[in-house]
């Protein structure tokens, strides 16, 4: 639960990582599960500079004691101590860096099952290695700089590899999103090259007028492919660093005119549509109708 423990065992493990990928494809399986584990203890690390409590089982009191400095009155020791997982660590730190971590839920998926799989079953996707891998240096690399860890003190004698896989992998992120953009105007095209102005305008009204998806929040925005109204979808918080403001996050862009749909790497790569915005309203009045999600919440019977 010690926030410079973890930091030294996130570098280990990434180190036994890097060597084992550097070592080829005969490797990769030791590459994969190495950097996960990395990535989870440094996300950890991150937590307990918080608290250490934000790194145990919410449901586990000894462990909760034991965070909290309470350990004398726990039934087991902290040796026993039960902590969160890799996805639970990710999305805990998330909700606080959104805006700082470009891997979502989505992405972070392929991680924890190339772990998972290697762990329990001794398989992983050989296609997705360097995709799996470099995402957990992408994930890594922002903790970096709110832990105050130097980059060549984390990643050693492979600074230069980890430069390289991040710099393939945005060119990538790159390339696939002008792709996209490419297949969302000749749709475009297609569907209303033959419509005169006044036509389509009245089409457009119709098909444009709500966001595709039901989340959180969403605001109109213009289509980078098409120009016309699509929509930007995510989180809100608040952020009470000065005055307290709702901020919304997005992480999703999609237009239904032409079916451009962005999310994940490529949407980080769309500009100022990707970063956060303040809303121009009080928190008080934008969470006025706000409940708990009832179906989360345990009842008694589940908790015992």
């Amino acid at each position: 639960m010690h926030a410079d423990q973890l930091k030294l065992s996130s570098r280990k493990w990434m180190t036994a990582a890097l060597t084992a990928f550097s070592q080829g494809p005969e490797s990769y399986d030791f590459a994969v599960h190495h950097a996960g584990i990395a990535a989870e203890h440094l996300l950890k690390a991150f937590l307990a500079t918080l608290h250490p409590a934000l790194i145990v089982e919410a449901r586990d009191f000894d462990s909760l004691l034991h965070a909290t400095g309470h350990g004398a009155h726990a039934s087991a020791p902290e040796s026993r101590a039960k902590t969160i997982g890799l996805v639970e660590a990710h999305a805990r730190v998330h909700k606080i860096l959104r805006n700082q971590i470009p891997i979502d839920q989505r992405a972070l998926a392929p991680v924890a099952n190339a772990r998972n799989g290697v762990a329990h079953s001794g398989i992983h996707e050989l296609a997705e290695v360097q995709a799996v891998f470099t995402t957990c240096l992408r994930l890594i690399d922002p903790l970096l700089t709110e832990l105050g860890i130097t980059p060549e003190t984390y990643w050693g004698r492979y600074t230069s590899l980890h430069d390289r896989l991040i710099e393939e992998r945005v060119k990538a992120a790159r390339v696939r999103l002008e792709a996209r953009l490419a297949r969302a105007r000749a749709a475009f095209e297609q569907r209303y090259g033959q419509l005169t102005s006044k036509e389509r305008e009245i089409v457009l009204a119709t098909v444009t007028g709500r966001p595709l998806r039901y989340m959180d929040h969403d605001q109109a925005r213009s289509c980078p492919a098409c120009g016309s109204k699509g929509w930007l979808m995510g989180d809100t918080r608040i952020d009470a660093t000065n005055e307290p403001v709702v901020v919304f996050t997005p992480y999703i862009f999609a237009c239904s005119a032409c079916d451009l749909d962005v999310e994940s790497e490529e949407f980080w790569e769309l500009g100022d549509l990707s970063d956060e915005i303040v809303l121009d309203e009080s928190p008080e009045n934008f969470y006025a109708d706000w409940e708990p999600d009832l179906d989360l919440i345990p009842n008694e019977d589940e908790t015992e």
